[in-house]
C-alpha cells in the first residue's frame, strides 16, 4: 500500500490566472495533503519564479495568437518519471503529451473538459471556417476525450456536449474555489467613485466572454459604475465600445490582480455581472457568491448550474441585455431584495469545497485504476474536520 504518483498536465498555469489554474492548483493542494505525490506539468514562463513545490515546467514558446500565453514544447527528457495516473486539463501540447505518455506507460488517462473548445476556434486564423465546413475540431476533440479512461465535466450543462462527442459515461464534478483565500484578501482602496452603485465583472477580456454585453447593461443603469478585473485581446475594443456608449467615465479597467487580492474587490462590490455564454462552469460566479455578491448572468451551458436563479441572483437568455438591465435594477433598487440574494449567494457559493472535490476526483482515479473501494491511506493523510479518504493504492 502506498500513495499515488499523479501527473496533472495543463497548458495554462501560474502566473496565468483563470479557472483552469485555480482548479488545478486547488486539486494538487488537496491531493498532496492526502499523502499523494503530485506534479503539475505546465509551460515555463521565463520571468516567473515558482514558489509551489509541485510544479514541473516544460520549455515553451510565446503563442503568436495569444501573446500572454505560452505554448509548451515537450521533449522526451521532460518525462523520464513515470506516473501511476495522468490527469489532463487542456487539449493542447501538454494535454496531448499526457495522453501519449499514459498510453506509452500503460496507465490510466483521466481528462477534465474545462473548455468548450468549439467556441474558441477564432483564436487560430481560418479554423472557424474549417470547423463549420468539416467539423474538424469536434471530431478531433471527440477522438481525444473518447479514448480517456474517464472524463470529468464541471457542470451538468456540459454532459450533452460530451455525449455528442461520443464520450461514454462522463462524470460531473464541480470545480472548487477556496473561500479562505478570498476572505483573507487584505482591504484595498475602492476603485468605485463615491455615490455610485458598485458593479463588478471578472475574466479574460476575450470575444467569447461577451463583455460588450456587460457594457451595454451598464449603459442602461445611469447610477452604476463598472469595475473590470482582467486582461486580454479585446481590451482596446471594449474601451472603444465604452466610448461609443458614452459610459467610458463609468467604467474602470483594473487589469489583472493577484489571486490573493481579488476577494477584496468582491467584498466591496454590490452586484456581479456576467454575460459569457460559452462557460463550462464560470468560477468567477462561484467566487462572487462565496463573498455574498448577488449575480446577474447569462444562463447557458455551465452557468445554468452556477447560479441559484431567484435565490442567489438571476439568469437570462444569451444576448438578453434588457433582462440583465431589469434584474440589476431590481436588485439594486430594493435593499430587502439585495439582502435576501446576498445571503442566498453566500449559502450557494459554499456548496462545494476543495476537500470535497478532491475526494470525488479520487473516486474517479480509483475506478480508472481498478482499485478496491475500501482501503485506507496513511494516517497522516487525514484532513482535520473531514473524514479520511477510504480510497487507496494497493498493489
Amino acid at each position: 500500500m502506498r500513495p499515488l504518483r499523479i501527473g496533472l498536465f495543463t497548458d495554462t498555469f501560474l502566473p496565468d490566472q483563470n479557472g483552469i489554474v485555480t482548479s488545478v492548483g486547488l486539486l494538487s493542494d488537496e491531493l498532496r495533503r492526502l499523502g499523494h505525490h503530485v506534479d503539475v506539468v505546465a509551460p515555463d514562463f521565463p520571468e516567473h519564479v515558482d514558489t509551489r513545490p509541485d510544479v514541473r515546467r516544460v520549455e515553451s514558446i510565446r503563442y503568436m495568437f495569444l501573446p500572454t500565453y505560452r505554448l509548451a514544447w515537450p521533449t522526451r527528457k521532460n518525462f523520464e518519471q513515470k506516473y501511476d495516473l495522468v490527469h489532463t486539463h487542456t487539449p493542447l501540447t501538454l494535454g496531448l503529451a499526457g495522453m501519449r505518455l499514459a498510453r506509452k506507460w500503460d496507465v490510466p488517462h483521466v481528462a477534465t473538459y474545462h473548455t468548450h473548445l468549439e467556441a474558441y476556434t477564432h483564436y487560430v486564423p481560418g479554423l472557424t471556417a474549417v470547423q463549420q465546413a468539416t467539423g474538424l475540431v469536434t471530431r478531433a476533440v471527440g477522438h481525444l476525450y473518447g479514448r480517456a479512461a474517464a472524463v470529468i465535466a464541471p457542470t451538468p450543462g456540459m454532459l450533452d456536449v460530451l455525449r455528442d462527442l461520443k464520450v461514454r459515461n462522463p462524470v460531473v464534478i464541480p470545480t472548487s474555489v477556496d473561500p479562505a483565500v478570498l476572505h483573507a484578501a487584505p482591504d484595498v482602496e475602492s476603485p468605485w467613485p463615491a455615490g455610485t452603485r458598485r458593479m463588478l465583472t471578472v475574466g479574460r477580456l476575450a470575444k467569447e466572454k461577451r463583455f460588450d454585453h456587460v457594457l451595454d447593461t451598464v449603459a442602461g443603469l445611469p447610477d452604476a459604475h463598472l469595475v473590470i478585473l482582467g486582461e486580454g485581446p479585446e481590451r482596446e475594443h471594449l474601451e472603444a465600445h465604452a466610448e461609443r456608449l458614452g459610459i467610458a467615465h463609468r467604467v474602470t479597467f483594473l487589469g489583472v490582480k493577484p489571486w490573493t487580492q481579488i476577494g477584496a474587490y468582491y467584498r466591496l462590490a454590490e452586484l456581479f455581472l456576467f454575460a459569457s455564454d460559452t462557460e463550462t462552469q464560470g468560477l468567477v460566479l462561484q467566487e462572487a457568491q462565496l463573498m455574498g455578491v448577488p449575480v446577474v448572468a447569462v444562463g447557458a451551458r455551465g452557468t445554468l448550474s452556477g447560479v441559484a436563479h431567484e435565490r442567489s441572483g438571476y439568469l437570462v437568455a444569451p444576448g438578453d441585455v434588457n433582462g440583465l438591465i431589469a434584474h440589476a435594477h431590481h436588485i439594486l433598487g430594493d435593499p430587502h431584495v439585495w439582502a435576501r440574494l446576498s445571503a442566498g449567494a453566500r449559502a450557494f457559493g459554499h456548496t462545494t469545497t476543495p476537500a470535497g472535490v478532491a475526494q470525488q476526483v479520487l473516486e474517479v482515479y480509483a475506478e480508472a485504476l481498478n482499485l478496491p473501494r475500501e482501503v485506507t491511506f496513511p494516517a497522516e493523510a487525514g484532513l482535520p474536520g473531514h473524514p479520511r479518504n477510504t480510497l487507496a493504492y494497493d498493489r
